[in-house]
């Protein structure tokens, strides 16, 4: 059955055209609208050979491995060589997220986001201020006695352990045998006595506080523009995403790594301040000296994984071996610890925390390798949190759905 079709001329007037039956003729008001007809040859190729969209602005090839590898190791130089400026940026990001729920609290109560901003950061400045006054004499003192310290724990190790000794005293034996007197005196007289007289170490104390100083302050100032600025980023953010699915899926990703952010640091926060004060209230029965430093210490060191326990472990056994006279008793301090440390990890953070920041431990593991070279002690303190916000951002994105299983539990 034939059909009627009706096509517009530039001088308006209507023309009514019978097109034939043949199936190879082409209309050509048809062809804009459908585009180009299909091959009938297997394939679906063209007479050109390219395939539909590769001449007019088809996708891009997909990136090489090798590309990937350029692009990785760009940004891991990228990462290390503008440190002291990324560095600040990543501390007042993670810190602002972390305090965002106590600046909506205030803006409750109509106060302005710029006054309130100021409030938090008046007083979380004074409560770090005050800790640091009142364990900073002890620690300095601490430290300023540690040659003492260790010429101490030299001596209580040589005590506990004779055979050490002994073993010590044959091996040198054995390293003199066959010297003769004069060998040995001409031996003693070459010992070096070395004297530093210049002043590198100064100085390179003095550049460190001095970098010390600039990166928090640099920290503070962007921490208080991110607080003052409200959703700024978020609205701007939004505008640019060009359909409404992006805009939504925008907000969901942000405000989902924020909430995650401060429940992460609010928890972990509380958890490692329990365990602070039951250290110290354990130290203190046990008569170790100064146990409120010790105390602070180790919840410090809790917030870096794997690494700050064994650390604590050390310097509490460097503690008690130093403050008891017998072995046992000197170990009853760092037994104290890894015995709360250990309740710590497999019972009471598991019950808060809950599988939502279970994270793969080998994944943990290499993160926090990785942002401790990168960066150091801060880089430690941010491999969590930037993991937590990684597998966020994968939960929430189809395509990196294999990314965020990787980095699940």
């Amino acid at each position: 059955m034939r059909q009627k079709m009706r096509l517009n001329f530039p001088h308006r007037r209507e023309v009514l055209m019978t097109p034939p039956p043949d199936e190879g003729s082409v209309i050509p008001s048809a062809i804009g609208a459908q585009g180009p007809p299909s091959d009938p040859r297997p394939g679906g190729l063209p007479a050109g050979g390219e395939p539909p969209g590769a001449a007019a602005g088809g996708p891009a090839a997909k990136s090489t491995p090798g590309q990937i590898a350029v692009m990785v190791l760009g940004a891991v130089g990228f990462l290390y060589f503008a440190r002291p400026v990324v560095l600040p940026l990543f501390l007042a990001c993670m810190i602002a997220m972390a305090l965002k729920p106590c600046i909506r609290w205030l803006s409750s109560f109509h106060i302005p986001p710029a006054l309130s901003s100021a409030v938090v950061l008046c007083l979380l400045a004074a409560a770090v201020g005050t800790g640091f006054f009142q364990l900073g004499h002890p620690a300095l003192t601490w430290m300023n006695e540690a040659p003492q310290h260790m010429t101490e724990l030299r001596q209580r190790v040589q005590t506990v352990f004779p055979r050490l000794v002994r073993f010590n005293l044959a091996a040198a034996a054995v390293n003199n045998l066959g010297a003769t007197e004069e060998e040995k005196k001409e031996q003693q007289k070459k010992a070096p006595t070395v004297e530093l007289k210049d002043n590198r170490g100064t100085h390179s104390i003095l550049n460190w506080t001095g970098t010390l100083l600039a990166g928090v302050g640099e920290t503070l100032v962007l921490l208080y523009l991110l607080l003052a600025s409200g959703d700024l980023f978020l609205q701007k953010l939004v505008r640019v995403m060009p359909t409404l699915t992006d805009k939504k899926r925008a907000v969901d990703i942000s405000r989902e790594i924020q909430l995650n952010i401060s429940t992460y640091l609010f928890s972990v926060s509380l958890i490692n301040t329990a365990l602070g004060a039951v250290v110290s209230a354990g130290l203190w029965w046990l008569g170790v000296p100064n146990p409120v430093m010790w105390g602070v210490l180790a919840a410090l060191l809790n917030f870096v994984p794997y690494f700050g326990p064994v650390a604590g472990v050390v310097l509490l056994g460097t503690v008690g071996l130093l403050s008891f006279d017998s072995l046992w008793a000197g170990l009853l301090p760092p037994g104290l610890y890894l015995l709360l440390h250990l309740l710590e990890a497999n019972l009471v953070t598991p019950i808060l925390m809950g599988r939502r920041f279970t994270l793969n431990p080998v994944v943990i593991f290499v993160s926090l390798i990785f942002w401790t070279w990168l960066w150091g002690v801060p880089g430690a303190l941010l491999s969590v949190p930037i993991l937590v916000s990684a597998k966020v951002v994968c939960d929430r994105i189809p395509t990196l759905s294999s990314v965020s299983e990787l980095l699940a539990d």
